[in-house]
């Protein structure tokens, strides 16, 4: 039997909803701006690292919305790269200049940028972030808002003296069928939440991916459990409204080795699929040259910088775990069981949150995606949300999942709006990140890190100090009266 939530506590019906996501996704629309609005000043962005990701933030500036927003620097450490993007930017009628990652302060000074994106390679964002704090600017910037303890402490202190913002893009929060997880728990229909089993699978397209990028060194990523997972550890916090106290955790790499290549009939690890003699018999072959954009965006450039895009996937200088199991308990005192498999059949998630009134089953299948190519980042499957809400003792009830179209489900756009929009409208669900929201999220994954090479449990407090919990919508009352289940023997 189907029961369709209300989409909204407000008493805003279906329809009405509806509509509402279709012309702007859960009610960031550009329509009704007032000419108060549309009067302001552009605000002006800069963006640092010019890889695959900052093309979502460029063509947003000069696209949708460039009536508010205006780009007027780009920074990068390849020259060929940025001078793609400056191409770019010139086609959509924006002459933007370019600027080496070196010259990053002067870049801030001579263009005089309100906002600093920051879209390079997870290590190094602390660097950027702290020295646009430190010239006056806001920043926003991709997950994992950094990569150790160190890093984020770091960013952390220039926070409090610059008193500058950070943004952690966060981009999952605002999917439909997440933020209706979030409704759904928030409205107590499954109680107080006691446990959570969550399963987050990467399938042999885009979980061999990290293992051919600059993203199979730790070094660079923090590791999948830091620079995958921090997605899914954001939502957890997000949709408990609660944060981390301890976390253990173990991880190891099974599949991605030169002993796997070998049991798959080729003779060893190569070190790139280019120059590689046994193409013909791998099915991990990534040939850069077939696809436009990996072609421009990689292959061309790699003579400027000496990075491979087509590394192979099986060789033995690869360091991050591709099997990874965590254990996190909350102050609310909620725990997590959290998995990630990076060599899964398909893509996508199940997740149940055990409550004192009932349990919510909810999972995900995620289309085929690899980075830099024209495939979707993070697009659901068609007929790939499966949202349900079992009471103790009562009939299962099939929810109707909330739907948005695009990237990430559906959650780029509307998040794109609440980013560029001069005056988003209120957001109840409080999907807006900052820097306290992307460490607590980052530090999950740290602390699993840590705990794959010492085998103890980490508590977070002991990471960084200064770290204080996010703004979170209110969650049921853990003191409320539980109803005693229904004797249905």
């Amino acid at each position: 039997m189907k029961d369709q939530l209300s989409p909204h506590q407000q008493g805003l019906d279906r329809r009405q909803f509806m509509k509402a996501v279709s012309v702007a996704g859960i009610g960031l629309a550009l329509s009704d701006l007032n000419l108060a609005q549309q009067a302001r000043p552009r605000r002006r962005y800069a963006i640092v690292g010019t890889g695959a990701r900052h093309t979502m933030y460029r063509d947003a500036i000069l696209g949708r919305y460039k009536d508010y927003a205006e780009l007027v620097a780009l920074c990068d450490l390849n020259p060929g790269r940025l001078e793609l993007s400056r191409q770019a930017a010139a086609a959509s009628g924006a002459e933007v200049p370019g600027f080496v990652h070196t010259d990053f302060v002067r870049m801030i000074q001579q263009t005089r940028p309100d906002v600093v994106i920051v879209t390079t390679v997870d290590a190094t964002h602390d660097q950027y972030i702290v020295l646009a704090l430190e010239n006056g600017c806001d920043v926003i910037t991709e997950k994992p808002l950094t990569t150790t303890a160190q890093k984020c402490q770091r960013i952390l202190d220039a926070r409090r003296k610059t008193g500058g913002r950070i943004r952690v893009t966060f981009n999952y929060r605002y999917s439909p069928p997440r933020t209706q997880v979030k409704e759904i728990l928030s409205s107590g229909q499954i109680g107080q939440i006691l446990s959570v089993d969550f399963h987050w699978l990467l399938n042999t397209h885009h979980g061999a991916d990290y293992f051919r990028r600059w993203h199979s060194q730790k070094a660079s990523s923090g590791g999948l459990m830091v620079h995958k997972a921090s997605h899914h550890f954001d939502l957890v916090n997000w949709w408990l409204s609660a944060v981390p106290v301890t976390v253990f955790a173990t991880g190891k790499r099974d599949f991605y080795t030169p002993q796997m290549a070998r049991r798959m009939g080729v003779e060893g690890p190569q070190q790139r699929c280019k120059t590689c003699k046994q193409k013909d018999r791998c099915g991990f072959y990534l040939d850069l040259a077939a696809n436009p954009s990996l072609k421009a965006l990689y292959l061309d450039q790699e003579h400027h910088d000496g990075y491979f895009r087509d590394q192979c996937v099986f060789r033995p200088q690869i360091d991050i775990e591709d099997t990874m199991n965590v254990i996190v308990h909350y102050d609310t005192g909620a725990s997590l069981s959290y998995s990630l498999n990076a060599f899964n059949a398909w893509e996508g998630y199940v997740i149940a949150f055990n409550g004192t009134k009932g349990r919510l089953e909810h999972s995900i299948v995620e289309q085929i995606y690899i980075s830099g190519t024209d495939s979707i980042q993070g697009g659901i499957a068609a007929g790939g949300v499966s949202t349900r809400i079992v009471p103790l003792r009562g009939a299962p009830k099939v929810i109707e999942p909330w739907t948005g179209v695009g990237s990430h489900g559906g959650g780029d756009q509307v998040m794109l709006d609440d980013i560029f929009l001069p005056e988003p409208p209120k957001d109840k669900y409080m999907r807006t990140s900052d820097e306290r929201g992307g460490a607590w999220a980052a530090l999950v994954g740290i602390a699993a890190n840590l705990c794959f090479q010492t085998g103890q449990p980490v508590r977070i407090a002991d990471l960084v100090s200064g770290l204080e919990r996010p703004d979170y919508p209110p969650m049921p009352d853990w003191q409320e009266q539980v109803p005693m289940p229904p004797n249905t023997t």
